[in-house]
């Protein structure tokens, strides 16, 4: 186990939902990347996940960048699924994949038998330093409960040094904290409303957000309604660290967490970018209010619900999102798929399948190889014929890029909202 990055930076923990969101990660500056396979993992709906059979490619991709890979196992686990669970610890060994993130007891125990490095899910809900020396007998690192404030969380990293309290491989246990994304209603995201009203259980990565929704309150005696105006009552506003990242970092965590597995490839390359070029101006020790607010833009461009600093600063509640869906200022729409990419002139060639588009847009080309790219078109040719500045649906474009294309990949445009 190597203790923070090889820099001495904190360890910038990205989500992979897919190989394009992977690729995204892995391109814009991630230490390490965690993902979930099929449906043992909390974000089993959310996304589409990778399969078993995936693993050693995730290994490969990872491995080459020096990027630790970290598989979730985070739900909680029935007699049925123990057959599947070591047959993918197995196969998660057999591919050299960093660790696995768990939380119930019967994931934690086979992967000490077969020698893999575990970290503790947040859903275990660790809150003080006793918890930690408990876990400290079968994980070396450790995700602290979402509820902490800052000093807590400071507090809980100091005993750990003071009384050096060291994991299964004999160094410091880590601690691990979310920094970036989605933030639930419930504690550490252990919530059971879906399973009451879909038979769908949050805590195996089926849930079906009853607390986006919009709700009416009724007095029972009089039969009153009370909208309750603007405001999810229960769909709290996005974490979000970058504007106090020094803070952060100065409690003594060792692994910042970005949420978002569920995310489209764009979040995760945008968040990362961001992420990384913080912790980085930090240990440069240029971090400023202006770059902040330059990230904040960036963020803001992505999906969101508002942003707000959780329970780290000790705020009040009462930072709920003010929609159901995304604050994010720009959208991509889709344009059309990759037909050719020709190497020595680097030219792309897309087949147009919807909306129009025109030389000078702004564009991302998505791909589970290429992942997540954002530029801006220059000399866009339409079925090689000149003067013609916009393709409509049906039209063959050809434009250079400094990436290679593919036919797996697909073209959008970015408009503003």
């Amino acid at each position: 186990m190597k203790t923070m990055t090889q820099s001495g930076k904190i360890e910038l923990m990205c989500p992979a939902g897919d190989f394009s969101s992977l690729q995204a990660a892995l391109d814009n500056g991630a230490d390490s990347v965690y993902f979930g396979v099929e449906q043992l993992n909390m974000r089993a709906r959310a996304t589409i996940n990778f399969t078993i059979d995936d693993l050693p490619e995730i290994a490969r991709r990872c491995n080459e960048k020096n990027v630790r890979t970290y598989l979730t196992l985070n739900t909680i686990i029935y007699d049925h699924d123990l057959s599947i669970i070591k047959t993918l610890l197995d196969k998660a060994k057999e591919a050299g994949l960093t660790a696995v993130i768990a939380m119930d007891q019967a994931v934690i125990s086979y992967a000490r038998q077969i020698g893999m490095e575990i970290h503790i899910s947040t859903q275990i809900n660790i809150t003080n330093i006793e918890t930690v020396k408990f876990y400290a007998l079968f994980a070396d690192t450790m995700v602290l409960s979402r509820e902490l404030s800052l000093s807590q969380v400071k507090k809980i990293c100091q005993q750990i040094e003071k009384e050096q309290i060291k994991g299964p491989s004999g160094n410091l246990v880590e601690i691990e904290i979310f920094g970036h994304g989605a933030l639930c209603m419930a504690v550490s995201g252990k919530c059971y409303l879906s399973l009451h009203s879909h038979n769908s259980s949050a805590n195996r990565g089926a849930c079906k957000q009853n607390c986006r929704k919009k709700y009416t309150v009724i007095d029972q005696e009089s039969g009153f309604e009370i909208e309750l105006d603007n405001e999810y009552m229960m769909s709290p506003k996005d974490l979000c660290t970058i504007d106090f990242l020094d803070q952060v970092i100065e409690t003594g965590v060792k692994v910042l967490k970005i949420e978002g597995r569920g995310r489209a490839p764009e979040y995760v390359a945008t968040v990362t970018k961001c992420y990384r070029e913080a912790v980085d101006s930090i240990a440069e020790e240029n971090y400023s209010k202006d770059k902040v607010a330059v990230w904040m833009k960036q963020l803001e461009t992505v999906y969101n619900r508002g942003f707000w600093s959780g329970y780290y600063l000790g705020q009040k509640l009462g930072e709920w999102s003010d929609n159901p869906g995304s604050n994010a200022t720009q959208k991509k729409l889709y344009i059309g798929k990759g037909r050719h990419y020709y190497v020595k002139p680097s030219i792309a060639e897309f087949l147009v399948e919807a909306y129009d588009v025109t030389d000078g847009d702004t564009i991302l080309i998505q791909g589970p190889t290429t992942g997540s790219q954002e530029m801006v078109i220059k000399g866009m040719q339409v079925e090689a014929k000149e003067d013609t500045k916009t393709a409509k649906k049906s039209d063959v474009i050809t434009f250079k890029t400094d990436f290679r294309v593919r036919p797996s990949d697909k073209l959008y445009k970015i408009v503003k909202e």
